[in-house]
C-alpha cells in the first residue's frame, strides 16, 4: 500500500527508522533504501530510482534520522489522498507564501509557516521542541512549498513529475522544486494528522546556496507563489526580510556582491517598490563585510 523510500546514508539510522515504520504504520509497506553512505548520487536521482522500483499506489519519500509518532499514520495518509484527489503533494511543514527571492520553502515573514513537526538537535545544545502552527485549527492546509523530511504522493502524480536530477546533483532544493512543479497542476498541503521527530536541524553552505540560486532561475517567471492569500503589504516585508537574510548568508558564504545585484534584476523588486532601497542595502551590508 505504501512505498518508502529512502536515501540512507548511517545504517543505524536506517535501522532504527525502518523498526520506527514497521511498529506504527499499521498498513502493507515496502522500504526502498538505497545506499548512498558516500553521497554517491545526489537525492533527485536516488528517489527517482525509487519511483521505478515501487510497489505500491502510495509514495513516501522521508530523511532517516526520523522517527514517526504517530501510531496507524499509514491509513491516516491513505484517506487523506484518497478523499482529496486535488492534493499532489503532502508534507508536515510548509509555507503558504514562496519569496522570489532566494530563500527556503517559506522565506522569513510573519505568519507564513504551517507545521507539525517536533524539532530535535544534533549540533545545537538545544532542547527539541514541537514545531505546531495550525492558525485555522484545520487537518489539512494548502502551501507553496513543503519541506524535504517527509513527503508523500502517489504513483500517478510520480508518474507525472520526476525530481529534477538534471538540475540538482547534491540535497538541496529537490523539496521546493518538486513542491512547485506539481503544484502546477494540483494542491500542496501540510498536514496535522501525522507527527514525527526529526532527529537533526538544517544548515546552510554554499551547495545549499548555489542550488537555490539555480531553483528561483528556473522558477522565476512562476514566483512568488502567493498560495496563503497574503496581502500586498505582508507580501512586500516578506519579500524585504528575505532579501535581507540572503543578503547576509551570501557574505557568511563568502560570493561576492555581484550574486545580490544580479538577483535585484528581477524586475518584481522594481513593482513593489523595494529595488532601491535593496540596492542600497547590499552596498551597505558587503562595504562593511556583514
Amino acid at each position: 500500500m505504501i512505498s518508502i523510500i529512502i536515501s540512507s546514508a548511517n545504517a543505524e539510522q536506517l535501522k532504527q527508522v525502518s523498526e520506527n515504520i514497521t511498529a506504527t504504520i499499521g498498513v502493507p509497506f515496502e522500504i526502498i533504501a538505497v545506499d548512498n553512505s558516500n553521497g554517491q548520487q545526489g537525492i533527485c536521482a536516488v528517489y527517482n530510482q525509487g519511483i521505478r522500483q515501487a510497489q505500491y499506489d502510495i509514495l513516501c519519500f522521508m530523511h532517516e534520522d526520523v522517527i514517526i509518532k504517530t501510531d496507524n499514520w499509514g491509513p491516516i495518509l491513505k484517506n487523506i489522498l484518497n478523499e482529496n484527489n486535488q492534493i499532489g503533494l503532502l508534507g508536515v511543514v510548509g509555507g503558504g507564501y514562496k519569496p522570489f527571492t532566494p530563500s527556503t520553502w517559506n522565506g522569513l515573514g510573519i505568519y507564513n509557516t504551517f507545521s507539525n513537526i517536533i524539532q530535535s538537535y544534533k549540533r545545537a545544545d538545544k532542547e527539541p521542541y514541537h514545531d505546531f502552527r495550525n492558525p485555522d485549527n484545520v487537518k489539512v492546509v494548502p502551501v507553496a512549498c513543503v519541506d524535504g523530511v517527509w513527503l508523500a504522493t502517489t504513483s500517478h502524480v510520480a508518474a507525472k513529475f520526476k525530481f529534477d536530477e538534471d538540475t540538482f546533483h547534491g540535497f538541496h532544493a529537490y523539496d521546493l522544486d518538486y513542491s512547485i512543479a506539481i503544484g502546477q497542476q494540483y494542491k500542496v498541503c501540510v498536514t496535522y494528522e501525522i507527527l514525527l521527530n526529526h532527529l537533526s536541524e538544517g544548515g546552510y553552505n554554499r551547495t545549499w546556496m548555489e542550488d537555490t540560486l539555480k531553483l528561483h532561475e528556473k522558477w522565476q517567471d512562476i514566483l512568488p507563489l502567493n498560495v496563503g492569500n497574503f496581502s500586498r503589504k505582508d507580501c512586500i516585508h516578506m519579500e524585504k526580510v528575505t532579501f535581507k537574510d540572503f543578503v547576509k548568508k551570501l557574505i557568511e558564504l563568502k560570493f561576492p556582491a555581484s550574486v545580490a545585484h544580479k538577483v535585484l534584476q528581477n524586475k518584481k523588486y522594481k513593482e513593489l517598490g523595494l529595488y532601491w532601497k535593496l540596492k542600497f542595502y547590499v552596498v551597505k551590508m558587503f562595504l562593511a563585510g556583514r
